[in-house]
């Protein structure tokens, strides 16, 4: 099982089978899905097909969402990371997509933030990505918080399948130019 990196608290490795049960408490929850603009999986069947794509990705693609582990409970608190987005968003093709969905009961402790700072630190210096993205429903408080927070850059707002949502980008400061 690969480790992508660490926080303090966390490590962040590669979403693996044994998740399974973990993956269907997060992904059934309605309130986890509440601003996703998709509904909560309702079979484990259907976890084991979102393990199987996030699989994919890390062999297609090189990266993939992580898990979230925390060290001193060896519990799986969540995702995080990046994701090459290939689904047409924004009329955006082909970019890093930043990530994060947490179980509810962790919700609050700045597991996401925590989380999506090393995404980014991984992104620019381990995969030297030029720019990373990002979607939120625009009521989604804590998530446009915390993409504020980590430092991307609020773009403009577009709707999606019927839902408005705010786009977000940051830039790899190693690459520009002054």
């Amino acid at each position: 099982m690969k480790i992508f990196t660490e926080t303090p608290k966390f490590i962040l490795r590669e979403i693996v089978e044994g998740d399974l049960m973990d993956m269907y408490e997060l992904d059934s929850d309605p309130e986890v899905h509440k601003y996703l603009g998709n509904k909560p999986v309702q079979n484990v069947a259907q976890s084991k097909e979102i393990i199987k794509s996030i699989r994919q990705q890390y062999d297609t693609f090189g990266i993939g969402r992580w898990a979230i582990v925390d060290k001193a409970t060896n519990d799986f608190v969540g995702w995080s990371g990046l994701k090459y987005e290939t689904m047409s968003l924004n009329k955006q093709n082909g970019y890093y997509d930043l990530g994060y969905r947490i179980k509810r009961k962790y919700w609050g402790k700045g597991i996401a933030t925590e989380t999506a700072v090393e995404a980014l630190k991984y992104g620019f210096t381990v995969l030297n990505l030029e720019e990373i993205c990002a979607a939120a429903h625009i009521d989604n408080a804590a998530s446009n918080k915390i993409l504020q927070k980590v430092g991307l850059k609020f773009i403009e707002t577009f709707e999606y399948d019927g839902i408005s949502c705010n786009w977000y980008k940051i830039e790899n400061r190693s690459k520009s130019t002054i």
